[in-house]
């Protein structure tokens, strides 16, 4: 089934509340880069939650027919999976802190995804 990048982005903040993920942040980069629509920023817990993250969202998306373009750094604190349109970085707390992407693509549009995101 074709997603919209919209719909890709959705699913995936959704794939991700659903298994914990931290500060879920979405940036439109559409305007600043040809990379992709969307970059959704993370936080994992451990090098495990890291690894759970990545393989529920890789293997729900499989499952709609949806293949990554690339994924890497499985092993490491920060995983990087590119979908096109959507890029996800998933990341340990001190990786996010020290690459600081939401201050590097500063001037994306962040989303706001609070309805995609379950109610305590």
């Amino acid at each position: 089934m074709e997603m919209s990048a919209k719909e890709l982005m959705e699913k995936i903040v959704k794939l991700a509340d659903s298994k914990k993920a931290g500060e879920i942040t979405v940036l439109q980069v559409g305007e600043q880069t040809t990379l992709a629509d969307y970059f959704i920023v993370m936080t994992g817990m451990s090098t495990p939650h890291l690894r759970a993250l990545s393989e529920e969202i890789e293997v729900k998306l499989k499952e709609d027919g949806v293949m990554p373009h690339h994924i890497e750094g499985v092993t490491s604190s920060w995983v990087l999976m590119d979908y096109s349109t959507v890029v996800v970085n998933i990341f340990m707390e001190e990786a996010r802190e020290m690459y600081a992407l939401e201050r590097l693509w500063g001037d994306a549009v962040t989303v706001d995804i609070e309805k995609l995101l379950i109610k305590e």
